[in-house]
């Protein structure tokens, strides 16, 4: 597990001051559209890697952790429903199920109504990884948070909040 530090970490010699002073909506504050492209490609980047390694480290691999969070929300899902819930295509989520079931992190079941459709359980393993990640995961939104009063938090989840909806909306 990484050493965390109270100290501050090291910035690129490429990076943007950080400008979060009452001026720093004014013009000539330094921001340009290219600086929010690279930032929020590093941040994705960086969080995308320490979530997949997260995960990794109990056996559950890229892609699968999606659809294992889905099935902690609500259990029995189709693999449809988890599909469209997560902006994917039906056969996706079928691979990844496929995969996780050989891995005993859950089970297929035939849908009671539809015989169709099978409907995915998770199996006791795939229950209990949620004990053991998801600890984990909030220990890493604390690591990429640190530094971010309660207020910054909530600001910084409602521009991306509004950032999805900028983009859905068109």
């Amino acid at each position: 597990m990484p050493e965390t530090s109270s100290q501050p970490a090291p910035v690129p010699d490429n990076a943007v001051p950080d400008n979060d002073g009452p001026d720093s909506d004014a013009p000539g504050s330094g921001y340009q559209p290219s600086d929010f492209d690279e930032a929020f490609r590093q941040a994705k980047h960086a969080l995308a890697h320490a979530s997949i390694s997260v995960f990794a480290r109990h056996g559950v691999y890229e892609g699968q952790q999606f659809v294992l969070r889905q099935l902690w929300r609500e259990d029995g899902l189709t693999p449809g429903h988890i599909a469209r819930q997560l902006g994917l295509a039906t056969p996706t989520v079928t691979k990844a199920a496929t995969r996780m079931e050989a891995a005993g992190l859950l089970r297929r079941e035939p849908h009671p109504s539809d015989g169709r459709l099978v409907r995915l359980w998770l199996t006791a393993r795939g229950r209990e990884l949620e004990q053991v990640i998801g600890p984990e995961m909030r220990a890493l939104t604390e690591r990429t948070l640190a530094g971010f009063s309660d207020r910054e938090r909530a600001e910084l989840v409602r521009a991306l909040q509004r950032m999805a909806r900028n983009l859905s909306a068109g």
